[in-house]
């Protein structure tokens, strides 16, 4: 698994540029990949993947049989997940 130091100094080295300046571009991505991830509930990194937001829904407190047992399960809030997904050209190479 690369580290982030290590996609820094590969990134640097490729592009010719200091590695503060990747840091930040990093940095800078990770940020605008979150805010357009919230404001608009998708976002895309060309070539590499896809990030998409969905709502999930609340669920009621109530008995629930689990593998034939009658189970007391707790109510829980809707909450918002996170799925990213490969892009086609990722998936391809494998």
């Amino acid at each position: 698994v690369m580290t982030k130091s290590a996609l820094m100094a590969a990134l640097a080295e490729a592009c010719e540029v200091k590695r503060g300046v990747i840091g930040t571009a990093l940095s800078t991505l990770a940020s605008i990949a979150s805010t357009e991830a919230k404001k608009n509930g998708k976002f895309v990194i060309p070539g590499v993947v896809m990030i998409k937001t969905r709502q999930k829904k609340a669920t009621k407190a109530g008995k629930r049989e689990i593998f034939g047992k009658v189970v007391m399960v707790k109510a829980k809030p809707a909450k918002t997940i996170v799925k990213a997904f490969p892009a086609k050209a990722l998936k391809d190479e494998f």
